[in-house]
């Protein structure tokens, strides 16, 4: 069908990943020789064990035969043999600060290996540039500020001699951004923020939207009351970059507060899809997905780039799956949305307006301050958590899901800078079926070409490689299926909850690998394990609700209380 993908150079559980990549640099010539023939025949090899018990994301980046992993916080970058041994370890300093704000637990994504070089960055608001043959820190820049609220949660984006870096800090009411650093120096080429005057944003004579609803000067400033957009929010999800066309594309987070009700207007330019100039950061097309954000959804979650027809006529893609339950399809050079579907249960969001491309939203689950809004599907953290994956062999769009709910009672919330303030009460529900499950897409038939269902959540990303579909589940199992069929082909028992993502490599040996972390970790995995008080059904974002269920618990809070690295390796 003429496809071709660009998978996650980096993600929101990001490193190096195999298969096709835009600009990446793998260690191996081959793609490796997992497939459905031969994954049966997949054996442990070893094991490292990390000793930190908070949750481990993202995935190990690999170079030759070495093999690097970058802890939670408070971080130590360690480099491994193909065996196991330790070669070296960078421990940052670190600002306990961070932790505080810290609303996934501490979890951070990375590293990812480019050039010979490890880039890094730390929930404490560093970025960090290692060498990866020993060690060596080449530099250390703090680029963003813990007493505005300011964190890094996302692995950088390196590319084209840049390290693009986004902010976090939409609960602390933090100004989201987007940087582009030096890879060689770490020195700041720009930053464009997501709220404010144009000239902070970068909307200039390049940008183009193909809605009306994104004309007009100083949007930042006149969609919010006086002053609000100053603690506005819209921190950048998952950065993907396409070189052909020249920029970066990435979802902006939810607007702060909460609260609809103290934000009057549509809070640009939260909530929705940006493409940026990569060399200088000027705003392309703007796509809002969830103006005026009454859910908390943003626009954040990671995405693919795609090359394929669509409807008979060679485009370039954005596969994005929406927090508010669609997956939607846009034009990547102009930002126009050519599909939307639902793609797990949805009862606040009806469609899109084909004018606007702003959703449908249901009156029945409209919010407004201190009345409690029950049963509103999707919950607050969407449908898809970490990284799908594109089937080369199958052209299927591999989807980790979500199904949970909520119940949303917003209430009036002040700022106060470097502190958490959602101004919300929340509280998310599993529903009555399953929680979870791994939905195979697919495009051309804007429906699923088939669904593996899960008893949870799904939270770490997917593999896709060899005709398989590989994924970890919060109850520690790592599989493989069919990606054809959904056909379940190998399982192997972790030591704890997984949600990293998967990546298949070629050693020095000739011989295929496969690595995962395993360490359960977010908010379900701090509630699981007693980090947070599930007593209080609001904690955590509301999460704390969903594992109140004593089989959550109990499934959640077994294993081992270290993250682990799994090695497994054909024989």
């Amino acid at each position: 069908m003429g496809l071709k993908a660009y998978a996650f150079e980096t993600s929101i559980r990001g490193a190096l990943v195999a298969g096709a990549l835009l600009g990446s640099q793998t260690a191996r010539a081959d793609p490796p020789a997992l497939g459905l023939e031969t994954i049966g025949r997949l054996e442990l090899a070893w094991t490292f064990r990390t000793g930190n018990p908070r949750g481990h994301a993202g995935a190990p980046a690999v170079s030759g035969d070495s093999i690097f992993v970058l802890t939670p916080f408070p971080h130590a970058l360690v480099a491994l043999d193909l065996q196991g041994h330790e070669r070296w370890r960078v421990v940052p300093d670190s600002d306990p600060r961070a932790e505080g704000l810290a609303t996934g637990g501490g979890v951070t994504d990375g590293p990812v290996l480019a050039g010979g070089r490890l880039y890094l960055t730390t929930l404490d608001g560093h970025a960090m540039a290692v060498e990866a043959a020993t060690g060596r820190v080449a530099w250390d820049r703090a680029v963003a500020s813990l007493d505005a609220g300011e964190t890094l949660r996302n692995a950088p984006l390196v590319q084209g001699g840049r390290v693009y870096v986004g902010s976090a800090g939409d609960d602390a009411g933090a100004r989201g951004w987007l940087a582009a650093l030096d890879s060689g120096t770490g020195r700041e080429l720009w930053r464009r923020l997501s709220t404010g005057p144009d000239g902070e944003v970068g909307i200039g004579p390049q940008f183009r939207s193909a809605y009306p609803t994104e004309a007009g000067a100083d949007l930042g400033v006149r969609t919010w009351p006086p002053e609000a957009w100053r603690q506005g929010g819209g921190s950048p999800g998952p950065i993907l970059a396409d070189a052909e066309l020249g920029v970066v594309v990435y979802g902006t987070g939810h607007p702060a507060p909460w609260n609809p009700d103290q934000r009057p207007g549509s809070n640009r330019w939260t909530s929705g899809l940006f493409a940026r100039d990569a060399a200088t950061g000027a705003a392309r097309w703007f796509t809002p997905t969830n103006p005026h954000d009454e859910h908390a959804y943003g626009a954040a979650s990671p995405n693919l780039l795609v090359d394929r027809p669509w409807r008979g006529v060679d485009r370039k893609l954005l596969v994005h799956p929406d927090p508010n339950g669609f997956l939607q399809v846009l034009d990547r050079e102009t930002g126009l949305i050519l599909s939307a579907k639902p793609i797990v249960p949805t009862n606040a969001v009806s469609g899109l307006d084909a004018g606007s491309g702003a959703p449908v939203r249901a009156d029945a689950k409209r919010t407004h301050a201190d009345t409690m809004t029950r049963d509103i599907c999707p919950a607050w953290t969407g449908p898809v958590l970490a990284e799908p994956a594109l089937s080369a062999e199958t052209g299927f769009v591999l989807l980790p899901t979500s199904r949970l709910c909520m119940d949303l009672e917003p209430r009036d919330s002040g700022v106060i800078p470097g502190t958490l303030s959602i101004g919300a009460n929340v509280r998310l529900k599993v529903p009555a079926g399953p929680a979870g499950a791994l939905v195979a897409w697919d495009l051309e038939r804007e429906a699923p070409a088939w669904t593996a269902e899960e008893p949870l959540p799904l939270a770490g990303g997917v593999l896709a490689t060899g005709g398989l579909a590989i994924y970890g589940t919060l109850d520690g199992r790592l599989k493989a299926l069919d990606a054809r069929s959904g056909r379940s082909l190998w399982e192997y028992r972790a030591p704890s909850g997984i949600i990293g993502r998967p990546v298949a490599f070629t050693g020095p040996d000739g011989r295929a690998y496969l690595a995962v972390l395993a360490g359960v970790g977010g908010p379900l995995g701090q509630a699981a394990r007693g980090g947070i008080d599930v007593r209080d059904a609001t904690a955590a974002g509301g999460l704390a609700n969903a594992v109140r269920q004593a089989a959550y618990r109990d499934i959640l809070g077994q294993g081992d209380e270290s993250g682990s690295l799994l090695v497994f390796r054909l024989p």
